[in-house]
């Protein structure tokens, strides 16, 4: 049991003494009373939620994707900061994309063009439904795919997917 002891000094007035009395307080109530409370607000708050996020997965029957041509862009990331791009998703062998090359520069680089691809698919559909195809070399570094997811979300392009390059595309950065 914790106590506290303390001694009250007396002054001597004449002769007379007067008699020294300890005050002693007991503690254990006290503590009883903090741990009921601390028991008290461990039980009764509200631990925060996990919060999650949503992933689309492909189909399991294997049925390719449907995507029109003129609401896709294919963004092909190389070596030393070289990015490919070109308009639809270059699947068809009679006509094969037209390719151009830019950069991550502030003025005519890869922000330019998504953001150009971009009204002009909300000006022919009337919504924003660009669809992006980002595909990164073995060669590109990992900072030049953080930046163009960075440019996604600065482009509010809602539909982006990371893919496999193909061995025709790869050809493209050579």
């Amino acid at each position: 049991m914790a106590d506290i002891n303390t001694a009250a000094s007396g002054r001597n007035r004449g002769n007379t003494r007067r008699k020294i009395h300890s005050t002693r307080v007991d503690m254990t109530p006290m503590v009883d009373l903090g741990f009921l409370l601390i028991t008290f607000f461990m039980l009764t708050t509200t631990l925060s939620h996990p919060k999650t996020m949503d992933l689309v997965m492909p189909r399991s029957d294997g049925d390719a994707m449907q995507l029109p041509l003129s609401k896709a862009l294919t963004i092909i990331l190389g070596r030393n900061n070289q990015i490919a791009y070109y308009e639809g998703m270059g699947n068809d062998p009679a006509q094969p994309p037209q390719v151009k090359y830019t950069g991550f520069a502030s003025r005519n680089g890869i922000g330019d063009v998504i953001r150009a691809k971009r009204s002009q698919v909300i000006q022919t559909s009337g919504k924003n439904d660009l669809m992006v195809l980002i595909k990164a070399d073995d060669q590109a570094n990992y900072k030049n795919v953080v930046d163009i997811m960075d440019e996604m979300l600065i482009n509010d392009v809602d539909r982006y997917a990371m893919v496999d390059i193909t061995p025709m595309e790869a050809a493209f950065l050579k």
